[in-house]
């Protein structure tokens, strides 16, 4: 699945409003103003229990969420699901781990800031 695919999945079967960011590369992948949300998507090849989630994303989503007076989520598809973490809900701890510093081109790794999210604190979609 693409990040495309679940947009059109959540907003077909869950959330009616839900609006695609104009960039590409901004955090906020999607909103919902009937539903008051902020939503960033990802979808992963491999399942995993933990999810990892950066303090860059997490701050970016709470700053808008903060500001709209929206709930910021965090959706995760895997091969064994998909799952959505309400990221005012959760207790989440954080790390430093050194990993690449894009996604996109698997440069030099750099320290960033992660959490893993276990997705016994999501629900499942």
């Amino acid at each position: 699945m693409t990040e495309d695919d679940l947009f059109k999945y959540i907003k077909a079967t869950y959330v009616e409003d839900l609006e695609r960011s104009n960039d590409a590369f901004e955090y906020i992948d999607a909103t919902s103003d009937g539903y008051r949300m902020v939503v960033e998507l990802k979808c992963r090849h491999t399942h995993y229990d933990e999810l990892l989630l950066e303090k860059d994303k997490y701050d970016s989503l709470m700053q808008q969420a903060n500001s709209l007076g929206y709930t910021p989520f965090y959706i995760n598809e895997t091969p064994q699901g998909i799952y959505a973490f309400n990221l005012r809900k959760i207790t989440i701890k954080w790390t430093t781990r050194r990993l690449p510093a894009s996604t996109f081109n698997k440069t030099a790794p750099v320290d960033k800031e992660i959490a893993l999210l276990h997705i016994d604190k999501a629900v499942k979609l």
